[in-house]
């Protein structure tokens, strides 16, 4: 659909999608997360998407019967605080036509999923996918640092150590 109306787009996914395009998870999900478009190589907010592009999204959706919303720029929000340091270096970037899309590495995942399963709780699809990545308690702790930066309540704090002693994480509160 890009390449027949003569567009190309650079973005950043995040996510169970990315996570699936990266092989390393198989559970279905419903969109690709987007937090970033890449113009002259930097970030910048995908929210709203470009017109032309929130249309070609539209006809895919419509083609392959999955609705028009599956490309879902609501987690460009992160770019407000920052994404994890070191991010852009560690992207895996995957081209498709006149798409490139640079998929979130696994430990920008953790972040990303740690965050999102403090926030929803240890029923959720970020935790069941925190558990999957199967991450070491280094990359919690670095996941568990970053989120801090994003909120740095005694509340999220609170609910980041419940969270990695759920993920096995020995004195988290002491190692934050």
């Amino acid at each position: 659909m890009l390449e027949a109306r003569q567009l190309t787009y650079d973005m950043v996914a995040v996510g169970g999608s990315s996570l699936m395009l990266l092989g390393v998870l198989e559970r279905p999900t419903r969109d690709l997360d987007v937090v970033a478009l890449v113009e002259s190589g930097r970030y910048v907010k995908a929210n709203p998407l470009p017109p032309p592009l929130a249309e070609a999204a539209v006809d895919v959706g419509e083609t392959l019967g999955i609705g028009g919303a599956w490309l879902n720029a609501g987690p460009a929000d992160l770019l407000d605080f920052g994404l994890p340091s070191g991010f852009a270096d560690r992207v895996v970037t995957r081209r498709y036509a006149a798409l490139t899309l640079r998929l979130a590495s696994r430990t920008d995942q953790i972040c990303l999923k740690l965050y999102a399963a403090v926030d929803q709780g240890a029923r959720s699809k970020h935790f069941e996918d925190v558990v999957r990545l199967a991450p070491s308690d280094g990359e919690l702790l670095f996941a568990a640092r970053w989120s801090i930066t994003h909120d740095p309540s005694e509340g999220l704090r609170a609910e980041l150590v419940r969270a990695l002693a759920l993920l096995g994480v020995p004195d988290a509160g002491s190692r934050l």
